[in-house]
């Protein structure tokens, strides 16, 4: 789990680095998919996995509202710090555990919603005491956030029933395909010398994540390492005024650390 914060933590950084170049939000999620594709396609190929899978319906929904929260979350990083961004991204459990309330007829105990409030608590707090936080970056990640809930109950739907890999394979290529062609008419930047690298490598680092991830989720003590993925909200705020220069304020920390702090006491309850 680690490994894989330390992965996302990469690609969060290269994507806000390539966003201050100027780069657009549909040529980052072009480039971010297709380099993940480089590893999903042969995976299948060689394991002679069926590419198309079961559910075919379902996993084209999966993958729209993916793309669509991603590319959400890429706009959001032209006007929000890059560990803010990251944090307020991580609602998407407590957007998934409502929606899952509706369509998938789980049930939310009252302490439950106490955790969520806290969390969003920790959002009003983030943003009424840190002068840098855009309204429009605010909206665009809280979007994403409930966007990302949507992908996990339609992963909760998809169930077993579909190979992990052909889920991802879906998200990739349909990203591919509508990244590509809206790059073609938001094309901002062309990459030059080293930025192929970064760009090329979001691919490759979000690949790594996602797999570190789902082996520290294989492992028999899932309980245990769930919680460390929320490192990569600290991680990404260190780098982020290491490297970018971000800043702070105190209060928005406790905010961030209220944030994370409701969803990890509900994961935790749920785990129980």
């Amino acid at each position: 789990m680690i490994m894989s914060t330390v992965a996302f933590t990469v690609m969060n950084l290269f994507l806000k680095h390539l966003k201050d170049l100027g780069f657009d939000a549909f040529q980052l999620v072009f480039f971010r998919s297709i380099g993940t594709l480089f590893f999903t396609m042969p995976y299948l190929l060689y394991h002679k996995i069926p590419i198309l899978g079961n559910q075919k319906v379902l996993l084209v929904f999966r993958g729209l509202a993916g793309v669509t929260s991603m590319g959400l979350y890429f706009m959001s990083l032209g006007y929000l710090a890059i560990g803010t961004a990251v944090s307020l991204r991580y609602l998407a459990p407590i957007f998934a555990a409502i929606l899952a309330v509706f369509f998938l007829k789980e049930r939310v105990k009252p302490i439950q919603w106490l955790f969520f409030l806290m969390a969003f608590v920790g959002v009003l707090i983030i943003k009424g005491f840190d002068a840098s936080i855009d309204t429009v970056g605010l909206l665009l990640i809280i979007s994403s956030a409930l966007f990302s809930g949507v992908v996990y109950v339609l992963i909760n739907k998809i169930g077993v029933k579909d190979h992990p890999v052909v889920i991802v394979n879906y998200f990739m290529w349909i990203s591919v395909i509508l990244g590509g062609i809206l790059s073609i008419f938001n094309w901002t930047k062309n990459p030059e010398g080293v930025e192929w690298l970064f760009l090329l490598s979001l691919g490759v680092f979000g690949y790594f994540g996602q797999l570190f991830m789902t082996k520290a989720f294989q492992s028999q003590v899932t309980n245990k390492v769930v919680s460390l993925k929320y490192m990569e909200v600290i991680f990404t705020m260190i780098v982020g005024v290491l490297w970018l220069g971000d800043v702070y304020p105190l209060l928005s920390v406790l905010g961030t650390v209220l944030v994370i702090a409701g969803l990890v006491l509900n994961m935790f309850y749920r785990s129980k």
